[in-house]
């Protein structure tokens, strides 16, 4: 039967943007290779026709540059319609992975969705705000806890606070009192003075010249610390 109706091939998969970019590129090359051998005889050509006078054989050289003219030419037309092509094919592949860009794109917002939605599911505002209120009354609770483990012992709870600053201002005037009198310190206050001569108990200080002893009537005259007075030079002699 297979010698008969044959063996059924399988058809090659189409090429591919990018196979038939790289197979047009390489035509292109293939061509500007070509372009640049003519660009080379071309230049010889011109040195040949600057050197040879005007004349049959000028115009021999000259008809072959003509010739090899046309085919650059023709080979940069063909240059351009690949590279036209190419431009195409990049355009194409750019569309071609913008598409996918977007395909990726929705297939990870519909994920996304779909999994947005189950979370929603699970979650509801009744749910918060009733989580909400439990955790203000554990709040009110643990200050109160707080409150009754801060509390003092053996504080009598009737003290009335104006009278307990009454007795503050008392002894802030007692210590002031005390300490200062009239910008005075109190070790120089009058009322210890006295306390302190008292301990010392000092003679007084003698005032005016000492009483002459009787019998002394011939003393010598003193002078006013209680010495003897120098004579004057006018009672010598």
């Amino acid at each position: 039967m297979k010698r008969v109706f044959g063996v059924k091939k399988d058809k090659e998969p189409p090429p591919s943007i990018q196979d038939a970019s790289d197979r047009i590129n390489k035509r292109g090359e293939s061509v500007d290779d070509k372009i640049k051998k003519l660009d080379v005889e071309l230049s010889r050509y011109k040195e040949q026709i600057k050197k040879t006078r005007p004349g049959p054989a000028q115009e021999a050289v000259k008809a072959r540059a003509m010739r090899v003219l046309k085919q650059k030419r023709m080979y940069e037309g063909q240059r351009d319609m690949l590279y036209n092509q190419t431009f195409n094919l990049d355009q194409v592949a750019f569309a071609s992975e913008g598409i996918k860009d977007a395909q990726q794109t929705m297939s990870a917002l519909k994920s996304a969705n779909k999994e947005l939605k189950g979370m929603m599911k699970t979650v509801r505002i009744q749910d918060i705000d009733n989580l909400q209120d439990e955790m203000m009354d554990l709040m009110d609770v643990s200050n109160e806890i707080q409150e009754t483990l801060g509390r003092s012992y053996n504080v009598p709870d009737d003290i009335d606070e104006d009278e307990l600053l009454g007795e503050l201002d008392a002894l802030e005037a007692d210590m002031g009192f005390e300490t200062e009198a009239d910008g005075v310190p109190s070790y120089l206050q009058p009322d210890k003075e006295s306390d302190f001569e008292g301990e010392l108990n000092l003679p007084a200080a003698p005032i005016g010249h000492a009483a002459v002893p009787a019998g002394r009537n011939n003393a010598q005259a003193e002078d006013e610390l209680g010495l003897p007075a120098v004579p004057h030079a006018s009672l010598r002699g």
